[in-house]
């Protein structure tokens, strides 16, 4: 029960801003949530925090210690990036464009609106009003999109859809009128300082406008006269400079030149400057980028395209060497460094929803399928996805690793059941039938000999043989879409659940057809094996989970799961929450690798975890907290109630979409009928397909906000079952103080807490290890099991590891093979660190062998 939420994959870049911290971490938003992307490591990992709604803006302090995100509906969170834990939360009147931190660190500016606002940024301490507004600036007459800091933290400018940039003293007491850049003819979309390598001063700004310009202005300190170049008046121009606001106030400046980027008509829509560098990087909305040095001269150094798409984001990191680069209609995220040409990193999402998920039997692996024809695989330990298959020409429906890991089926709606190898990067069989039929559930036997799919117009089982690709046999009677499909774990007896209220045994090899029927009393819409095979669980529309004893064909017991699953009430209802029938059953089932629980979810955002023995909720947890999606709220604002509806349903919106996603193309996610926008093309909340790793120390979840992977929490476990007032932390010490490393070892796993078993463990001498390991219970021995396989992946002490699992399996192997059931998960982490294990030696090993083949052929030269 103890699981919580550790990534989300699958998951779009949707818009905003990203910001580089580090130089090394790539930090962007993803929907409510914000993904940390170490760009050294290759490692993805996505912050527990969320927001009320989706991301629009982020900025990271300059230490990265800080984060400070704000949503669609003007929330902030004050973040302390390294500890995943938010400090502090403010709500702004207006919608944010723009924020980012001075240099020092010591303030936040934000652009709200049409006003600049600097806040004084807040520590670790906790405060009752910990952000502290220092001062305002209220020039401009159109919104701000752009702001930018000068090193020395006493200068902001700012850029607005007034065609002006402004640039202000911070530090400025007495009033003074900001410094005012005319002459552009389009929106400012970037305003940034250039600095004198030599005295480290600002001494030109640059500014870059919607229609492909960019502007350079050069500051002089009163050696122009008010013709030359744009008049700044200033109060109180006599006195000392430093004094009056620093030393740009009092001096003059003039645009000294005009580039273009020769890139009409698209637009101007994202850019960064990078001042030791002197160079300015730009994306179009036509999915070109440019990279251009703009000392001494204007001059393009690369200009390419990355798609067909607007460009929303493009930055530089803090060395200069690589660019980031964001186009939220597709939902992609690239690295690129630009001296070598070359990706450092390129993830794409899945566009439209996920809709079935699989682990590899080692559980190292998650392949998902989608709406948008592909198929991915990603690293779980990592977070990256590292191959996508797209041959498919419709959603992907369901996916099945094969028992060899390096096998991965799929099926869809095109009609075609595709084998693909995870060695070379191929599909190399595909499996069709003789008229095209569109497949949704997918299953084969444990030898990997036969495949089977169902399907969803002719209510028809394929059979094809996994060797020659040839159809074998089509398995008739269902009157329903079969939308429900698998193997049972211990024979080659297959089960199918459909909509017309029954689930069917066959017998495949036999050739006998259905063997048994199930009745229900409402369409059957999953099925699911239990781990040993003896038992059998199915959903139907009524909310009701039924158990089945598939070998007397009896049923077991039902759990009631309405209430349970309910939960969220959509803005098109016209009922609440309670009295709406729309939503509260079941559509995915998975049993735990013990199967002593089994998790359940539906369109909800709910999932529920029940115990099957007792039939009772163990626990629900609520996949999200984003009102950007339609079902999240229990209860709608009735001031925003009329009688023709919602008000949220009116669209009185005629503008374009300046990021992210157009309504358009948020219609065709698959939640609204072709031409219409009953939700204002908000995503409803759901959970498409569940399943649980084979280690049983993680599951994923299928969601409308990607794949949500929650694992195990490996932090301190309480167990007062085992307990007495002896049994301490202090005695564990004693006894290993007085060389009795059985008796601590013991103590400590009846303790259960992690640090102190593996301090026992490596107290223990390697010729001890036999005698120590035949005299532990057995009731310990998972709990020791689980151990050694969190060891395997970061203990250096290899042999020693395994040598206590040899002698493990030695004096318990009777123990272990009759109550694999109970240990299995335990076991398959075991296996899982193993194996990486093996694969990592085996890589440094032919690494090292060929190294030696070249010392040797060099030596012998010589």
């Amino acid at each position: 029960m103890n699981y919580r939420f550790q990534n989300l994959l699958g998951a779009p870049y949707r818009g905003g801003n990203v910001v580089i911290s580090n130089n090394t971490l790539l930090i962007s938003p993803v929907g409510n949530r914000v993904s940390v992307t170490d760009l050294i490591k290759s490692q993805t990992l996505t912050l527990p925090i969320q927001s009320s709604a989706d991301i629009s803006r982020l900025a990271a302090s300059p230490d990265g210690v800080f984060l400070i995100t704000v949503d669609n509906n003007r929330r902030c969170l004050f973040i302390n990036l390294r500890r995943h834990v938010i400090l502090h939360r403010i709500s702004f009147k207006s919608a944010v464009t723009a924020l980012q931190f001075s240099p020092d660190g010591s303030r936040i500016a934000v652009a709200v609106g049409k006003l600049v606002q600097i806040w004084r940024s807040p520590g670790f301490r906790k405060e009752f009003f910990p952000f502290e507004l220092v001062r305002t600036f209220a020039d401009f007459d159109d919104k701000v999109t752009t702001l930018n800091w000068s090193p020395d933290s006493n200068y902001l400018v700012a850029g607005s859809k007034d065609f002006t940039a402004r640039l202000f003293s911070v530090n400025l007491i007495a009033k003074t009128k900001p410094f005012l850049f005319l002459g552009h003819r389009d929106t400012v979309v970037g305003a940034f300082f250039g600095i004198d390598k030599n005295t480290k001063r600002v001494d030109r700004v640059y500014t870059v406008t919607r229609d492909c310009y960019l502007f350079k202005w050069e500051w002089q300190d009163g050696k122009l006269d008010e013709t030359e170049g744009v008049d700044m008046e200033t109060d109180g121009k006599d006195g000392n400079l430093e004094e009056n606001g620093g030393y740009l106030v009092g001096g003059k400046w003039r645009l000294l030149r005009k580039d273009c980027f020769n890139q009409a008509p698209a637009k101007l829509t994202a850019c960064d400057y990078h001042a030791g560098l002197d160079m300015v990087v730009v994306g179009f909305s036509n999915g070109v980028f440019g990279l251009y040095r703009t000392v001494p001269d204007f001059v393009c150094i690369h200009l390419l395209s990355i798609s067909r798409e607007k460009i929303t984001t493009a930055v530089f990191n803090e060395a200069g060497n690589w660019l980031t680069f964001g186009c939220a209609k597709l939902g992609q995220l690239l690295v690129w460094e630009w001296r070598s040409e070359s990706y450092v990193v390129k993830q794409q999402g899945h566009y439209f929803d996920v809709n079935c998920v699989a682990y590899s039997p080692d559980s190292q692996l998650v392949a998902t399928g989608a709406d948008d024809n592909k198929v991915k695989v990603w690293t779980v330990s990592s977070g990256f996805c590292f191959v996508t298959f797209s041959e498919h020409t419709n959603a992907v429906t369901a996916l099945h690793f094969m028992a060899s890991n390096h096998c991965l089926l799929s099926a869809s709606l095109d009609g075609t059941v595709r084998a693909w190898d995870l060695f070379r990067y191929r599909n190399f069989r595909t499996f069709t039938t003789p008229s095209t039929r569109q497949f949704v559930s997918l299953a084969a036997d444990q030898s990997g000999e036969v495949i089977c799919a169902g399907t969803l117009d002719s209510f028809e089982i394929f059979v094809w043989s996994m060797k020659t690709g040839r159809l074998l046999d089509v398995l008739s009677g269902h009157e329903g879409p079969v939308h429900g499909l698998m193997f049972s774990p211990t024979n080659a007896i297959l089960a199918s659940s459909s909509w017309d209220r029954t689930v069917r045994l066959w017998d495949v090899f036999e050739g006998k057809g259905a063997v048994e029927t199930f009745p229900h009393t409402h369409e059957v819409l999953t099925l699911v094996y239990r781990p040993d095979g003896r038992q059998l669980a199915s959903s139907t529309l009524d909310g009701q989970i039924h158990f089945w004893d598939p070998i007397d064909g009896v049923l077991m017991y039902t759990i009631e799961g309405r209430r349970d699953i309910a939960g969220g009430r959509l803005m098109t209802d016209r009922r609440s929450a309670a009295n709406s029938s729309s939503g509260k059953c079941f559509t995915t089932l998975c049993y735990s690798a013990d199967g002593s629980y089994i998790l359940a979810a539906g369109t909800s955002k709910y999932i529920c975890m029940y115990d099957v023995a007792d039939q009772v909720l163990l626990r629900r947890f609520q996949i999200t907290h984003n009102l950007s999606l339609d079902g999240v709220l229990d209860f709608l604002n009735s001031k925003n109630m009329t009688e023709a509806g919602p008000m949220d349903l009116i669209d009185d919106d005629n503008s374009d979409t300046e990021e992210g996603v157009d309504k358009q193309s948020r219609a065709k996610l698959g939640y609204d009928l072709p031409g219409s926008l009953p939700n204002r093309g908000r995503p409803v909340i759901r959970t498409k397909c569940l399943r649980i790793a084979p280690t049983g120390r993680s599951f994923a979840a299928a969601t409308t906000e990607g794949v949500l992977v929650y694992s195990i929490d490996e932090s301190f476990i309480f167990d007062p079952t085992d307990l007495d007032i002896d049994v301490t932390p202090e005695a564990v010490d004693a006894a290993l103080n007085e060389d009795q490393q059985n008796r601590a070892l013991i103590l400590s796993l009846r303790l259960n807490e992690d640090s102190l078993i593996k301090k026992c463990i490596f107290a223990i001498s390697p010729v001890d290890i036999p005698a120590v390991a035949s005299s532990i219970p057995y009731r310990y021995l998972q709990r020791l099991i689980e151990a050694f396989a969190d060891l395997l992946e970061s203990c250096p002490h290899l042999e020693f590891i395994l040598r206590w699992c040899q002698e493990l399996c030695k004096a318990h192997g009777n123990s272990i093979q009759q109550n694999s059931r109970n240990l299995l998960p335990a076991l398959k982490s075991l296996q899982k660190a193993i194996t990486r294990t093996h694969q990592d030696l085996a890589d440094t090993c032919s690494s090292n062998e060929y190294m030696l083949r070249y010392l040797c052929s060099t030596s012998a030269k010589k």
